[in-house]
């Protein structure tokens, strides 16, 4: 076994850190995250490296907890043209693909999109058969016109037969194009799932580059031996090439990262943790060690999907967030300086007054100098602090499942920011190296695989229905890299679906392995 590099980037810095065998932190830094992206990993890698003289040749694992996909959906830009082919005609011809979503993105991913026959019923059944003639019509309309393509039919998480046999019969026409598959990435809820495989597709170039380009960054700075991984949105890992066929599954990884390291460095398994950045805070949930996954339909710029994602709220409070007031009244955010707070804060010599200010006026912090914002009242400092600490309560309230206080794990940058009283907690945690949990919690990530079925309990009992989707959970962990000897089943969820006849259940089962070398 050798070391571990994680890496998180984060709005305002990127972390590296690197841990031994035994997941002892050797070395930590922080740099400020570049507009590009790219280059600020290079450069955390670089100084990581440097400052902690570990040979690179041991490094035997790397990982990297990203925003380019959220960023590149939310700035509409670096998408791939997707055609979408809509299985299930006629009974999904009332409401074309994309209806519901912002003009802006629908122009950056393109309309061509057909719909064609096929899909199932709820219990499996054929609705109608599929007509390969009518895929390959469209297939010729897409060619040239499209770089990806998003497959979806009717029910296709209970029966994928006519994903599958669509997918071979493009490939046939179309080459060797990213083809992303809605059974794969999303669950029940036709539209939702819809919007997930397109997105999923239109990020095909975007996570390509984007693992390429963490590969080449490694292979520059000498570290030649070490499995990639990226970071997903449960608090696990995927493999380069996993990565690349479910670019949605990064979006929304660096608060689970966060999440995950806080778990680690606290030892709590059940908390809730805030992680304060520079430009935002996020709150989420641990049970048992991993983030706690929303049940509700998530919007990922203006289009709402059906994936699983965790369950957080973020708000505009952070190290970097700019104070003012206006008309009698204290306005925090949401804007922020991000990375160029050590310029732009008072007590680094700047002009903007900042909620790190703040804290150094109150002396809940020692950072820069303290004589730069002895001006401010003690009185508007105090309001300020209130303030920012109606939010986090809210923001703990909405989160809470019941009334009783529970613990609170305090990590990131900005937790001077957070006085020691907090309403509705049992205790504060302030790990020690909090302020590189998230790339902590990249470096000491599992591999996972999960599967989300609806079985009819007609045909099979219960126990078949979980062993199977059981077996597909562990075999996908291994594919995406988990060592098959520590695979073990950390979540099973069955819900009996009443609306359905037939008897049928819902069933979502979660494996968790550790890395495999090489």
């Amino acid at each position: 076994m050798g070391y571990r590099l994680g890496i998180d980037v984060g709005g305002t810095n990127t972390d590296a850190v690197i841990i031994d065998e035994k997941l002892n932190l050797i070395e930590k830094v922080k740099t400020p995250t570049t507009k590009d992206v790219t280059t600020g990993i290079y450069s955390a890698i670089n100084k990581v490296l440097e400052k902690s003289g570990v040979d690179r040749d041991a490094i035997s694992f790397a990982m990297l907890g990203t925003t380019h996909c959220t960023n590149a959906i939310v700035e509409r830009k670096r998408l791939c043209r997707v055609g979408i082919l809509r299985m299930g005609k006629p009974a999904t011809m009332a409401i074309a693909p994309m209806v519901d979503w912002p003009p802006e993105l629908v122009q950056a991913v393109g309309e061509e999109y057909f719909l064609v026959s096929g899909g199932h019923e709820y219990d499996g059944r054929e609705i109608t058969p599929l007509n390969p003639d009518e895929i390959r019509a469209a297939a010729a309309a897409m060619k040239g016109k499209v770089d990806a393509v998003a497959v979806i039919s009717v029910f296709s998480p209970i029966n994928a037969e006519h994903e599958k046999r669509a997918v071979d019969i493009l490939r046939e026409e179309l080459g060797d194009l990213p083809f992303s598959l809605s059974h794969e990435i999303a669950s029940i809820g036709f539209l939702e799932r819809e919007n997930a495989t397109i997105l999923n597709a239109a990020l095909a170039e975007v996570a390509k580059t984007t693992a390429l380009s963490f590969k080449a960054g490694l292979e520059q700075e000498g570290v030649k031996n070490a499995s990639i991984y990226l970071c997903q949105n449960d608090g696990t890992l995927m493999s380069i090439d996993y990565a690349m066929k479910y670019p949605i599954l990064t979006v929304a990884c660096g608060p689970t990262n966060s999440i995950r390291g806080a778990s680690f460095l606290s030892g709590y398994d059940n908390a809730i943790v805030l992680d304060v950045g520079g430009t935002t805070s996020d709150i989420g949930v641990i049970v048992n060690s991993f983030p706690r996954e929303s049940s509700v339909a998530v919007e990922i710029g203006g289009v709402r999907t059906n994936f699983r994602m965790p369950d957080i709220i973020s708000f505009g409070l952070g190290g970097g967030t700019i104070i003012r007031e206006s008309g009698g009244e204290i306005v925090i955010g949401p804007e922020s300086v991000g990375y160029r707070l050590t310029e732009e804060a008072l007590v680094f010599g700047g002009n903007t007054l900042t909620a790190t200010d703040i804290a150094v006026r109150l002396g809940m912090a020692e950072i820069g100098d303290p004589s730069r914002v002895s001006h401010i009242e003690e009185g508007f400092a105090r309001k300020a602090v209130k303030k920012m600490m109606t939010m986090v309560n809210e923001g703990i309230d909405k989160m809470k499942l019941s009334a009783e206080p529970v613990p609170l794990i305090l990590v990131g940058g900005g937790i001077i920011l957070i006085p020691d009283e907090v309403e509705g907690v049992s205790e504060i945690i302030r790990p020690g190296n909090h302020d590189v949990a998230n790339a902590l919690g990249a470096a000491i990530a599992q591999v996972s695989g999960q599967v989300e079925r609806v079985y009819s309990l007609s045909e099979i009992s219960r126990e078949e229905a979980l062993n199977m989707a059981k077996a597909i959970a562990v075999e996908e962990a291994v594919k995406a890299g988990a060592e098959p000897s520590t695979v073990q089943i950390v979540e099973v969820e069955d819900v009996p679906l009443a609306y359905l006849p037939g008897n049928a259940t819902r069933v979502r089962v979660k494996a968790a392995g550790n890395l495999r070398h090489g």
